[in-house]
């Protein structure tokens, strides 16, 4: 893996009127989890936060989820049966993230460079 680099995996469901992201750390944890539902969520799921992306996919701007968006398309405002629903009825996806470069980008521009 290159530096700077990293995996990030997300659990995508689209609904009728939103779709809905959750980010998991432990892909196949979580896809143990699909046929063990012994398995606790805290194992893998990232945070339990309910992310909506206002029908762009996996990858629009997130925004966390309102209640009402929640009551609209799951039926129940709980959190924990929220995520269960995600993950057993959206898709897995991996993806690469790479990490924002530190310092200057061109150190002889203008008045940066030493003279």
């Amino acid at each position: 893996m290159t530096r700077g680099e990293a995996k990030q995996v997300k659990a995508h469901y689209q609904g009728k009127d939103e779709d809905f992201v959750i980010f998991v750390d432990d892909l196949p944890t979580a896809e143990k989890w699909k046929t063990d539902k012994s398995i606790p969520l805290a194992h893998f799921v990232s945070s339990f936060k309910i992310f909506i992306t206002h029908k762009h996919g996996a990858q629009g701007p997130y925004d966390g989820a309102s209640k009402q968006a929640l009551e609209n398309e799951f039926g129940t405002t709980n959190d924990d049966e929220v995520i269960k629903a995600i993950l057993e009825k959206g898709t897995l996806q991996e993806s690469e993230v790479f990490g924002e470069r530190q310092g200057t980008k061109n150190d002889s521009m203008g008045s940066r460079a030493g003279h």
